[in-house]
């Protein structure tokens, strides 16, 4: 037919990258998108001391404070669309906003700090979204396994826990990929929520991760 378009236009699909302050969200979607991402930083003031904890992200200078988004093509059919939530407890109203609507989440953990991922984690266990957690190795920090990392945080068998270097645009695909097959596996199982909402039984302040 004359004029016919035969091009196809790719569904888009919305993805939540989240976990605390100075995981990795930023990176971890600028290293994958195809588009120049949008980020939201501004600069740490004193206005944040004693309201945001930086332990063992001293040198962190910036930080989100609203959301940061890029977009990957898995192929001519499908475009994900990233969104990052920003990481300070404070900004967790805007988690609801960016959240409707995520097909699932990728949750991103720092071992030194893994504490500051149980709100992620409770944020999208109780919504029963589907997500991965993703442990990103930082120069310098001790590597604990991921074992002691699910075993820590309280995560079922189902999720998937894996490293990712959120630096590589190979290890962030591949946490992607393993989000997707998590997706899917839920999907296949109708009547089933992606992880049954508990509350973790943990002390007040996070036990530590030691090797």
């Amino acid at each position: 037919m004359p004029g016919r378009c035969d091009r196809t236009v790719p569904l888009a699909v919305k993805v939540v990258v989240s976990g605390g302050l100075g995981v990795g969200k930023s990176t971890f979607i600028k290293a994958i998108s195809e588009i120049e991402p949008l980020d939201t930083e501004a600069a740490i003031t004193q206005v944040s001391v004693g309201v945001d904890s930086l332990d063992g992200v001293e040198s962190k200078t910036t930080t989100t404070v609203a959301l940061d988004f890029g977009r990957i093509t898995l192929d001519p059919s499908i475009a994900l669309y990233l969104f990052g939530t920003p990481g300070q407890r404070r900004y967790s109203f805007m988690w609801e906003e960016l959240a409707e609507g995520a097909l699932g989440t990728v949750v991103l953990a720092d071992t030194r700090r893994i504490e500051e991922c149980f709100p992620a984690l409770d944020y999208f266990e109780d919504r029963g979204v589907p997500f991965v957690l993703a442990v990103n190795r930082f120069d310098g920090a001790e590597r604990i396994g991921l074992k002691q990392v699910r075993e820590v945080l309280g995560l079922r068998r189902e999720v998937p826990v894996l490293e990712c270097d959120a630096r590589e645009r190979d290890s962030v695909r591949d946490v992607l990929g393993a989000l997707l097959d998590r997706v899917l596996g839920v999907r296949a199982a109708p009547g089933k929520r992606a992880v049954t909402a508990h509350r973790r039984a943990r002390p007040a302040k996070a036990r530590p991760v030691s090797s």
